[in-house]
C-alpha cells in the first residue's frame, strides 16, 4: 500500500468518554431494544436514529431509497499536511432485529411478542451514534472524514449491498479508505474483550431454495406419477457426499438442509418437494465452486428421475475477510486504551455470516467482535446470539464508542493519488 504521512502518536492518556454521553448511549440502546423492527423497513428505528443525530453538530445526514437506512457524514477539522487529503473512514452499525419472542425478563424487553434484538444490533446502533457524537465534539482533532453507516436488513435482505448500490462508499467524496464494524456477543467471549483475526473471520453464506417438480398421484400407484419425495431425499444425502468428496478438508464448506416440505397426506404423492439449503464457505475460491456444484448435483439427480428443479438464490453474503493491517491497527488502538488483555486473537474463522463482508469486499478494514456477557455469567453456558434468552450487557457500550471513535481519530491523511494507510 502506498505510504502516507503517519497519524499522530497515540495519546499517553486517551480522552475518556464523558459520563453524560455514555449514559445517553445506554439509554438510547434500551429505547431501541424495546421496539425492534425487521428487515429493510424500520420506520420507528430510523426516526429514533434521526432524532438523535439531529442533536449532533456538523453531520450531513441522508436516508436511503426503499429502505430505512441512514448515512451520516462528519467532516474532520484537524489541519492536514500539504499534498494530502483527508482519509475517509466508514463505521457500521446495523439496526434490524429478529423474529424472536424475548424471554429475558428485562425491564426494557419489547412489550409486544414476536420481535427481539437477539443479535445485539441495538447496541451497534447506539454505539455508532455515540461514536459520531463523540467525534463531533473532537472535530478539531479529527483528520479524517467519517461515514456513519446505519444499516437495515443485516439479518435478512442484504442491506449492506443495497446501501453500497445507493452510493454509500462515495457519499463523503472520495471512496472510503477504511471500514470498521463491531459485533457484540452474548456468550463465548469475556465481558469487554475484543476479538478478531486477519484474513477470513466469518463464512460466506448462500441460501438456495430448491423445488423438485414431479407429477402427483395416488400413493398406492407411484409408478403412475413422478414422486419428488425420494428425489428430494436423495439430494439431501448427495449434498453430504458433495461437501466431503469435492472440497478440500483444509478449505471446508458446509451444506445443511434446514427445511424440507412435501405433500399433505400419507396416501397422496405431491406435485413438488422443496428443500431450503444453507451453504457456508470460508474462501472466495470455495464459494465460487460450491454454488455451481450444488446446482449441478440437484439438477442431475432430478434429471436422472425424469424430473426438473427450480432454484432460487436467497442469501448471498461473501466471505468476511479482514485486512491484516487494519486488524493490527485496531488491536493497537484497543490495547492502548484498555491494556494487552483487552484484545484476543480469534484462532479460527466462525461459520456464521455477516453482510459487512460486502463492504470489506470493496474497502479494506476490520470486523471486530466484542464480548457483552453480563458479569458473573459463564461465557461457555450463556445463551447465545439469536436465543430468546440472550442478554447483552450494555455496560460495554462506552468501550465500543471509544474504540470506533479512536479508529477514526488515529487514521492518517492520505497522500494525494494514494490509498489510505494507517500508523
Amino acid at each position: 500500500m502506498p505510504s502516507a504521512p503517519p497519524s499522530e502518536s497515540p495519546q499517553e492518556d486517551p480522552v475518556p468518554l464523558p459520563t453524560h454521553l455514555a449514559q445517553e448511549v445506554i439509554s438510547f440502546r434500551r429505547e431501541l431494544h424495546a421496539h425492534p423492527e425487521l428487515d429493510l423497513d424500520l420506520p420507528r428505528t430510523q426516526a429514533a436514529v434521526l432524532a438523535r443525530l439531529a442533536r449532533v453538530e456538523g453531520l450531513e445526514v441522508t436516508t436511503g431509497e426503499g429502505m430505512s437506512s441512514v448515512v451520516a457524514v462528519l467532516r474532520g477539522a484537524a489541519p492536514i499536511p500539504q499534498g494530502t487529503r483527508r482519509a475517509v473512514v466508514l463505521l457500521r452499525g446495523d439496526m434490524d432485529g429478529l423474529p424472536v419472542t424475548e424471554e429475558t425478563g428485562l425491564d426494557y424487553a419489547p412489550p409486544v411478542p414476536g420481535t427481539m434484538h437477539a443479535c445485539g444490533h441495538d447496541l451497534h446502533t447506539a454505539g455508532l451514534f455515540g461514536a459520531l457524537a463523540w467525534l463531533s465534539q473532537r472535530r478539531s482533532e479529527l483528520a479524517a472524514d467519517v461515514i456513519g453507516m446505519f444499516q437495515p436488513a443485516e439479518e435478512t435482505d442484504g442491506g449492506a449491498q443495497k446501501m453500497i448500490d445507493q452510493g454509500l462508499l462515495t457519499v463523503a467524496g472520495p471512496k472510503a479508505d477504511a471500514a470498521y464494524a463491531l459485533h457484540v456477543y452474548s456468550a463465548k467471549y469475556p465481558h469487554g474483550q475484543f476479538v478478531s483475526r486477519a484474513g477470513t473471520i466469518q463464512a460466506g453464506c448462500d441460501d438456495l431454495i430448491v423445488t423438485v417438480n414431479g407429477e402427483g398421484g395416488h400413493g398406492s400407484v407411484p409408478h403412475l406419477s413422478l414422486d419428488p419425495v425420494p428425489v428430494a431425499a436423495e439430494m439431501v444425502l448427495g449434498l453430504q457426499t458433495l461437501v466431503t468428496r469435492q472440497f478440500d478438508a483444509m478449505d471446508p464448506v458446509v451444506a445443511t438442509v434446514g427445511h424440507l416440505t412435501a405433500g399433505t397426506a400419507s396416501n397422496i404423492i405431491p406435485d413438488f418437494a422443496t428443500l431450503a439449503i444453507t451453504l457456508r464457505s470460508f474462501s472466495a475460491q470455495a464459494r465460487s465452486r460450491l454454488i455451481p456444484a450444488v446446482q449441478r448435483l440437484v439438477r442431475g439427480i432430478a434429471d436422472a428421475h425424469g424430473m426438473t428443479v427450480s432454484i432460487k438464490h436467497d442469501c448471498e453474503f461473501p466471505v468476511t475477510v479482514n485486512s491484516a493491517e487494519h486488524v493490527d491497527f485496531a488491536r493497537g488502538v484497543i490495547e492502548d486504551l484498555y491494556g494487552a488483555d483487552a484484545f484476543a486473537e480469534l484462532p479460527a474463522a466462525e461459520p456464521g455470516s455477516e453482510d459487512f463482508s460486502c463492504v470489506l469486499n470493496e474497502v479494506p478494514g476490520a470486523y471486530v467482535l466484542l464480548g457483552a456477557v453480563p458479569p458473573g455469567v459463564d461465557v461457555a453456558s450463556a445463551p447465545t446470539n439469536h436465543s430468546p434468552l440472550a442478554v447483552f450487557d450494555d455496560a460495554v457500550l462506552p468501550r465500543a464508542v471509544e474504540v470506533l471513535a479512536e479508529l477514526a481519530l488515529r487514521t492518517a491523511p492520505v497522500a494525494l493519488g494514494d490509498l489510505a494507510t494507517i500508523a
